[in-house]
């Protein structure tokens, strides 16, 4: 099977959980072949399996080529025991796709420290996984939690960046809080409580589509309960996600934060930036992917559909139909004006917006102090939901271990005397 052996110093941790007795290995898929080459990083507690869509969008076809270049199937074991068949049609078209399973989850190894599960390292996991391959450059497209290890890639290393897509997107720390109402408190709660494929797989629904995709009906049943047993079933085959790996992953997102140098390199690059999102979406809200595009201006397009967190699913097609045009752009060198679809900055006033006072932020853009305001209630609401939700948990855990203290029969027996 495909491994690529992660040789950072992060990595020599003597305390990995290798239940799967990967090491220090990132366990990936190839698909199709060309010069074009697309790297897929899917979001937390996802595996590359999560990309199926798009996979056959791109290439035609979900079968790894190395189930196309083994008859036989099964052996192997070792580290990195699959390598890369060299690609006979580099000259043509086509295009070759990868999608791996994130440090922390799937077939990849996990490593117990949550300090060993930041964006930063792993996108030098994906680097280190573009290197094995021989891929000098590709198009990087990240979802959730894999755009924002998409984001840090890009400012990393820009130069190997041909087109950048982030689905569902946000800037990471307060702004990985979910939409703050009962129905998504009441989300968390089960996400958390979940302890079984089953438990799991009803609360993927409510946070992965919108409830009105959910109950549209296909046939006698509806796309839920079909949706349901496919997600059961997928589950039960990779295993739930270790504490290690949720909590790690978990830490990646809280800790993430993109600098005004990162977007400045991204920006500076050149090439063309998608941000796509569900505006149904209750995990990742699309506020701060829209504040993300326009930081990005002018090589970010903003693209909304009416979808829910997973709109890679939920919208196939139209989501497909974007990152080929962003493809497309990329060969083309389109320039970044042509590119966007996102108003031009107004230095002051930001648009038709109702604003009385003008101040300068630490960012050093003017916006309004009412909406200065507004976005730090909301920062502090979304960080008040977090401790209720964590402070739920954690007294959920303790009641669990507390055991009832039993009285003998003889204590009764003496204060009888």
């Amino acid at each position: 099977m495909p491994f690529c052996s992660i040789d950072t110093e992060l990595n020599h941790d003597q305390n990995n959980n290798n239940n799967n007795n990967n090491g220090t290995n990132i366990f990936y898929r190839t698909y199709g072949h060309g010069p074009t080459k697309v790297l897929l990083i899917i979001g937390l507690a996802g595996t590359h399996e999560s990309w199926g869509p798009q996979i056959k969008g791109l290439v035609g076809t979900d079968l790894p080529n190395e189930d196309e270049t083994r008859s036989g199937g099964g052996g192997g074991g070792g580290v990195c025991d699959w390598n890369p068949v060299p690609d006979d049609n580099e000259s043509g078209g086509g295009i070759e796709v990868c999608a791996f399973d994130n440090r922390g989850m799937g077939q990849s190894f996990v490593p117990t420290r949550k300090s060993h599960y930041t964006t930063k390292i792993m996108a030098n996991d994906a680097i280190a996984l573009m290197d094995h391959l021989g891929w000098k450059k590709a198009h990087v497209f990240g979802h959730s939690m894999g755009a924002m290890i998409a984001c840090k890639l890009a400012a990393m290393v820009p130069e190997r960046i041909l087109s950048l897509a982030l689905l569902n997107v946000t800037g990471g720390g307060f702004e990985c809080f979910p939409k703050l109402d009962l129905r998504t408190l009441s989300v968390a709660i089960r996400f958390l409580r979940a302890k079984s494929p089953e438990q799991r797989a009803a609360v993927d629904l409510d946070t992965h589509y919108s409830e009105e995709y959910l109950e549209e009906c296909i046939g006698p049943n509806t796309r839920r309960e079909i949706l349901y047993q496919e997600y059961v079933k997928g589950i039960s085959a990779t295993g739930m996600q270790s504490n290690y790996g949720f909590e790690g992953q978990l830490n990646a997102c809280w800790t993430h934060k993109m600098t005004r140098t990162e977007i400045e390199s991204i920006r500076s690059a050149g090439f063309p930036v998608s941000v796509i999102h569900g505006r149904h979406d209750i995990i990742a809200q699309i506020y701060y992917a829209r504040r993300l595009a326009e930081k990005l201006h002018p090589v970010a397009r903003m693209i909304e559909l009416h979808g829910g967190h997973l709109v890679s699913h939920e919208r196939t097609e139209e989501v497909n139909q974007a990152i080929l045009e962003l493809i497309k752009a990329s060969e083309v060198s389109i320039n970044p004006n042509e590119w966007t679809n996102l108003p031009k900055k107004k230095p002051g006033w930001i648009g038709p917006r109702v604003t009385l006072i003008r101040i300068n932020t630490e960012g050093g853009s003017n916006i309004s102090i009412v909406l200065y305001i507004l976005s730090r209630l909301n920062i502090f609401l979304l960080y008040l939901f977090g401790l209720i939700v964590l402070a739920f948990e954690y007294g959920r855990r303790v009641l669990k271990s507390l055991k009832p203290v039993k009285v003998g029969p003889s204590l009764a027996l003496d204060d009888s005397q």
